[in-house]
């Protein structure tokens, strides 16, 4: 892999640049889609996206560190919000639930 260095004006300008692309393939979307329906199978399966790209996010954030699977003390606060999760406690409880189980395991360990 070479190093790549870029100055601070590149780098803004790539960010710039990428979030036009990003913006310009979603009005892209609803120009070629326009005022046609979806099918409902398709419908169904794009109000799953943003629930499945979510759990993906908060995955590779809890047993993932640099570029190494790890097990730690992440995965105990998530083990502590799904059960918060699951037993329908409001979200502020489920976020210091967790918070508090992974600051107590890093406190232990």
């Amino acid at each position: 892999m070479s190093d790549i260095t870029l100055s601070a004006g590149q780098l803004w300008m790539l960010v710039v640049l990428l979030s036009g692309v990003a913006y310009g393939l979603k009005v892209l979307g609803f120009v070629v889609v326009g005022n046609r329906t979806m099918p409902p199978v398709l419908e169904r399966c794009l109000a799953l996206i943003p629930a499945s790209l979510l759990a993906a996010l908060v995955a590779k954030d809890t047993f993932t560190s640099a570029q190494e699977l790890v097990l730690d003390a992440r995965a105990v606060g998530l083990a502590v919000a799904i059960v918060a999760v699951w037993r329908k406690a409001p979200f502020i409880v489920v976020v210091v639930a967790a918070m508090a189980a992974t600051a107590l395991v890093r406190t232990l360990a």
